[in-house]
């Protein structure tokens, strides 16, 4: 196996189910995921709920159902829709599992060793929303002149005994870290945020609460459960079998990626490096804090009616069209929109028309003329040579390159440019009047094609999984020379075959309630 790569998606909390908020981050995650095991590395991708907390002790109470009962079935909401979208999870993790419970009480006793907890009142306004506290400075008025937080949600004045963790005495450590790795936090702007709120001061964090007994129990005070912060956050080294540091820990600790939405930056920045440091571990490489998904421009809201269902976009559109269109539509790290005819539109123009066309035409001519198999005999031309190597800068350098730094947008669109050279060159080429006056080239010309459409399947797989291996199936293409480090073989080299190939990508029709 090649060398170690973690990574991870903020787990989701499940008072509701997975909108398409849920879905762009593990659709992106899992394009991570993807690319870098077809870059070789040992990937380990997790996901999972986030299953404790005030929200969702209220949520079950208005349900009239325990919190576990609630948890367990919104917990399989989230498990369908990864895998409904052919998200490559390798852990699913649950708040509520019992080796979580260990983990958090571990990390506390850890931190409580360090000397960085004390017991003491809290006093402050707590978003149970946001499951988060703000100070009185934070505050924005609502339009009805009431308290709310920078988020817009509802705020309420909390007064009970808490543990405290002594955040106040990172803010040096914390300065230093941004400082020394300016890459700890992505995108810049995010960063930039960061460094403003730290050196703007840090106040002790409550991490405890007694009001409500849903969460993880405090070592040591049993009437007490942790915030529910504390707790999420540990879920990333849970999984890897924390406490236990041998293992999966050594192997993948700390994590190469967290991946989350740009409205929990600061826990993830400012607490866990915080945490991390107090329990003595090590921190994870880099976080990123992707934006927000709106439809038509809008946030979605209950209260506006445009929350949409993810799984019902990839019934109506297709799973890899969905994933094809975020990751190529939305600038990552930006806010990005969506709507039903920018779906419709990008499928067809992209998929339909330019990639899953070509690939189509090329394999049925040689299906219907060729008997579904030759070797071309006649030496490339220079314009075989020029095509070649147009696909190959734009899939082996590239797009890996863009997908290393997260700029999927801008990967795809080198990965078009390379089609759009083949579409050109096949209609330049055409091979169908070659069959009557020069069968050798015409069979050069197809190899020539096969080649690139090969390296263009592989290539796009970590964002169009199913469609890339039914392509590549028609090729015949071993399951094992389908990684990046195939494509610095020609198979135009060699014998060509393809086997019953069928089209990818359908042209699509707006749905009759948009059109």
């Amino acid at each position: 196996m090649g060398e170690p790569y973690y990574l991870t998606t903020a787990i989701s909390y499940p008072n509701g189910k997975p909108h398409i908020g849920h879905a762009y981050e593990a659709i992106a995650a899992d394009v991570i995921a993807r690319f870098q095991r077809l870059m070789g590395r040992d990937v380990r991708f997790q996901t999972g709920t986030d299953e404790h907390g005030l929200k969702m002790a209220q949520k079950a109470r208005e349900l009239g159902q325990s919190p576990q009962q609630l948890a367990d079935e919104m917990a399989s909401y989230f498990i369908a829709m990864c895998d409904g979208l052919d998200i490559s999870y390798d852990r699913f993790i649950r708040t509520s599992e019992p080796c979580h419970h260990e983990a958090s009480r571990a990390i506390w006793k850890a931190m409580a060793a360090n000397g960085d907890l004390y017991l003491d009142r809290y006093e402050g306004w707590y978003s149970v929303r946001d499951e988060a506290y703000y100070d009185e400075s934070e505050l924005v008025e609502g339009e009805g002149g009431e308290k709310l937080s920078p988020q817009g949600t509802p705020v309420e004045w909390t007064v009970e005994e808490s543990w405290f963790f002594r955040l106040s005495s990172y803010q040096d450590k914390l300065l230093t870290l941004f400082r020394e790795n300016p890459d700890f936090i992505q995108p810049e702007s995010r960063r930039n945020e960061m460094i403003a709120f730290v050196s703007g001061g840090l106040r002790d964090l409550s991490i405890s609460r007694t009001s409500f007994d849903w969460g993880v129990k405090v070592p040591g005070s049993e009437n007490h459960v942790m915030y529910v912060w504390v707790d999420a956050l540990t879920n990333y080294i849970t999984g890897l079998g924390y406490p236990d540091t041998s293992g999966d820990f050594a192997k993948y600790w700390p994590a190469d990626l967290h991946l989350i939405g740009k409205d929990i930056v600061r826990f993830h920045t400012v607490y866990w490096p915080a945490f991390l440091m107090s329990a003595g571990l090590p921190l994870p490489k880099k976080v990123f804090g992707h934006g927000f998904l709106l439809n038509r421009g809008q946030k979605e809201s209950k209260s506006l009616g445009n929350v949409t269902d993810p799984m019902t976009l990839a019934e109506t559109y297709g799973v890899d069209v969905l994933r094809y269109f975020l990751m190529r539509e939305v600038a990552f790290g930006q806010d990005g929109s969506y709507s039903p005819e920018a779906i419709v539109l990008r499928s067809n123009a992209e998929l339909a028309n330019s990639f899953g066309n070509l690939a189509q035409r090329v394999m049925s001519f040689i299906a219907k003329n060729c008997d579904g198999q030759f070797t071309a005999s006649a030496a490339p031309t220079d314009e075989d040579v020029t095509l070649r190597a147009k696909v190959q800068e734009a899939c082996r350098t590239a797009l890996p390159q863009a997908f290393e730094r997260l700029a999927f947008s801008v990967g795809l669109e080198s990965w078009m440019q390379a089609v759009f050279a083949c579409n050109a060159y096949i209609d330049e080429q055409a091979p169908w009047a070659l069959r009557k006056t020069d069968p050798e080239r015409m069979e050069r010309v197809l190899a020539t094609l096969c080649g690139c459409i090969r390296d263009l399947a592989i290539a796009v797989s970590p964002v169009t999984p199913a469609a890339s291996a039914k392509v590549l199936d028609a090729l015949c293409i071993p399951a094992d020379e389908r990684t990046y480090a195939a494509l610095d073989t020609d198979i135009a080299t060699g014998e060509i075959r393809v086997d019953n190939p069928r089209p990818v990508f359908p042209r699509l029709d707006l749905p009759e309630e948009v059109a």
